[in-house]
């Protein structure tokens, strides 16, 4: 491996952790990583809208109007979510963390992490959209009430994903499909 000068654009390429810089969820730069991490080369990303990372364009709209309601005060949001390889079109739970520079226009700059988890957490089970936002939401520790209030739809609605998600996984209850929905 050649030496490189230590400075920014040498950490932002070998972090060891995929990263972009977006505009109005445009990507404007991304790293080695995120290239690897998504099987993609970098004329496949750069000037393209972060739907191409996504299982389907509902979830990426889904997914913006969430952050833009959950941005922290201090602009940062994290979450883990199902993403799409561009090669393989392989569906896979990524973690990504993001810092909009721009509390008040959480999408007009950001930068953002994404970490592969599919080496510890597998998609075993084919799920829907819904099933798939649940899921992760359930993984946080949120209640059906909390999972409805933030995707605007009731706890009643929540329950009843919750239950096709248990049958699915044969689960026994709720911890149970927690703990089975971690091992996935």
């Amino acid at each position: 491996m050649p030496a490189h000068s230590l400075d920014y654009r040498t950490a932002f390429e070998l972090a060891p952790i995929g990263l972009i810089l977006s505009e109005r969820r445009q990507i404007v730069d991304c790293n080695a990583r995120v290239l690897e991490i998504f099987g993609a080369q970098r004329e496949q990303l750069v000037k393209q809208s972060f739907a191409v990372l996504y299982p389907s364009p509902a979830e990426f709209e889904r997914t913006g109007e969430r952050i833009a309601a959950r941005l922290g005060s201090d602009g940062h949001y994290a979450d883990d979510r199902v993403m799409k390889r561009l090669g393989s079109q392989e569906l896979f739970w990524c973690h990504v963390s993001g810092q909009a520079l721009d509390t008040r226009d959480p999408h007009a700059r950001g930068i953002w992490s994404f970490e592969d988890l599919s080496s510890h957490r597998q998609l075993t089970v084919e799920l829907t959209p819904r099933e798939r936002e649940i899921a992760a939401l359930l993984v946080e520790g949120l209640t059906s009430k909390q999972i409805g209030k933030r995707l605007a739809v009731s706890p009643r609605t929540i329950d009843v994903y919750r239950g096709r998600l248990m049958k699915k996984y044969s689960a026994k209850g709720t911890p149970d499909l927690v703990h089975r929905l971690l091992r996935a």
